[in-house]
C-alpha cells in the first residue's frame, strides 16, 4: 500500500483479488494499515472473515501465516518448540566425548560450570522450531498473520497473545524478548462462540461482518461466479435472503450461496424451478431438519422471489 491509499482504492482491490466488500470492511482495513493495530474480525460462519486476511495478503503480495485455533492450543503449537529428537541426539553424542569434555575440570564445581556452557547451547537458535506467532515476528518482509476463530481457543491462550497484539513482541525464557522485525498485519477471527476479553478486545480495532444484503450478495456472486446469468443471479440471491429470515439451525452463509451458485452453473441452469431447488438444498442447508422445514414451505418461499425473476 502507499501513503495515498484510501477506502476507494481498497475497495478496488479487493475487488481485483475477487473479494467484494462494504466500505466499513475498507475503512476499518485502512485504519488498521495506518495505526498498526491487530484487527478483531467477528460475525456469523461463512461471511467471509478468513478471506478477508487472504484478500489482503494477496492485495498486497505479503505471505499469509495462519494459525488455526483449537481447545487446549498452548504457546508450543502457536510460537515455538524445541527440537527435542536434535537435542537427545546431541544428548547422546556429549555423553560419548563427556571425558574429553571435562579434560582439566579439576572439581565439582568447574566440570558442573564446563557442562552449563553445552547446556545453554541446547536452546539456542539452532535447536529452535519456530511456530505462526514466531514465524510472523521473524519475518524479514511483510506478513498477514490470522488467529483464526480465536473462541474456540481457551482464556489462557488469549492471554498469551496480549504481549504481541500490544507490542508485537514475544518473551521466550531462553532466549529473552523477540521483537517484529517489520509488524505483520495481524487478523483475529471470532464465530463468537464464547466471549472474548476486554483486555483483549482493547488491542484490536473492531470489525463485524454480517450476512450481505442482497446488493452486496449479487456483486458478490458476479465476481465469484460470474457464468450465472443476471436472472439466476437474483433469484438465487433472493431465494437465500428468505432463507435468512427463517429461524434456522444454521443460516447459509456466503460460501454456500456461492457453492450454490456454481452447482446450478455446473448443472447448466438459467431460472430456479422448485424441484430444482428441493434438489439441491443440501448445497445450502447443512442439518436435515432445515432442509425438511424449507421443503414444507418451499412452494411459498418460491412465490415470494418470482417477481424478481
Amino acid at each position: 500500500m502507499t501513503q495515498d491509499i484510501s477506502v476507494d482504492t481498497i475497495m478496488q482491490g479487493f475487488a481485483g483479488a475477487g473479494y467484494i466488500c462494504s466500505p466499513a470492511i475498507a475503512m476499518t482495513m485502512l485504519l488498521a494499515y495506518k495505526l498498526e493495530k491487530p484487527v478483531l474480525v467477528e460475525g456469523p460462519p461463512g461471511v467471509g472473515k478468513t478471506e478477508l486476511a487472504k484478500a489482503t495478503a494477496s492485495l498486497l503480495h505479503y505471505d499469509l501465516i495462519r494459525l488455526q485455533c483449537y481447545e487446549g492450543l498452548d504457546e508450543a503449537k502457536a510460537l515455538y518448540e524445541w527440537k527435542y529428537g536434535k537435542q537427545l541426539l546431541y544428548t547422546q553424542l556429549l555423553k560419548e566425548k563427556l571425558g574429553d569434555l571435562l579434560k582439566g575440570a579439576h572439581d565439582l564445581p568447574s566440570s558442573i560450570e564446563r557442562l552449563h556452557e553445552f547446556g545453554d547451547v541446547f536452546y539456542s537458535e539452532d535447536f529452535l522450531e519456530p511456530r505462526p506467532l514466531l514465524q510472523a515476528l521473524r519475518a524479514e518482509k511483510g506478513t498477514v498473520l490470522l488467529i483464526d476463530e480465536i473462541d474456540k481457543a481457551d482464556h489462557e491462550f488469549e492471554s498469551f497473545l496480549l504481549e504481541m497484539l500490544s507490542d508485537y513482541q514475544i518473551s521466550i525464557p531462553e532466549l529473552g524478548t523477540i521483537k517484529a522485525k517489520r509488524k505483520p498485519i495481524v487478523f483475529l477471527t471470532s464465530n463468537n462462540m464464547r466471549e472474548l476479553s476486554d483486555a483483549l478486545k482493547r488491542r484490536c480495532l473492531h470489525l463485524y461482518i454480517p450476512f450481505p444484503d442482497a446488493a452486496l450478495e449479487r456483486s458478490i456472486i458476479q465476481s465469484r461466479v460470474p457464468g450465472v446469468n443476471e436472472q439466476l443471479r437474483d433469484q438465487l440471491v433472493n431465494f437465500v435472503q428468505q432463507l435468512r429470515l427463517r429461524d434456522l439451525k444454521k443460516q447459509p452463509a456466503i460460501s454456500e450461496t456461492i457453492d450454490w451458485a456454481r452447482t446450478l452453473l455446473l448443472l447448466h441452469t438459467d431460472a430456479l424451478t422448485p424441484e430444482l431447488v428441493e434438489s439441491t438444498l443440501n448445497v445450502l442447508l447443512k442439518h436435515e431438519e432445515d432442509i425438511v422445514s424449507v421443503k414444507d414451505d418451499l412452494r411459498g418461499l418460491f412465490a415470494k422471489i418470482l417477481p424478481r425473476g
